[in-house]
């Protein structure tokens, strides 16, 4: 995260925010906030965090990328 009110930031979260509105906040109505919170952490956990590849991660997600570094930074320790 860069300075307060940087552009750069403001625009990874909007794009974080309309594929939450597209993908889990669109879909359906919601009975109560507890089953909203429960299908927002799921498609966080399941879909974006583990799907979305970056980058400046060589284009693997996050999770495969952790994976491939885990062992490494290990064996530094």
């Amino acid at each position: 995260m860069g300075r307060v009110g940087a552009a750069g930031d403001n625009a990874v979260m909007d794009s974080f925010f309309a594929l939450l509105q597209k993908d889990v906040l669109d879909r359906r109505t919601w009975a109560t906030r507890q089953e909203l919170r429960i299908a927002i952490v799921t498609w966080i956990e399941r879909t974006y965090r583990r799907r979305r590849r970056q980058k400046r991660l060589s284009r693997l997600t996050p999770v495969k990328y952790e994976t491939i570094m885990t062992p490494a930074a290990t064996l530094a320790a």
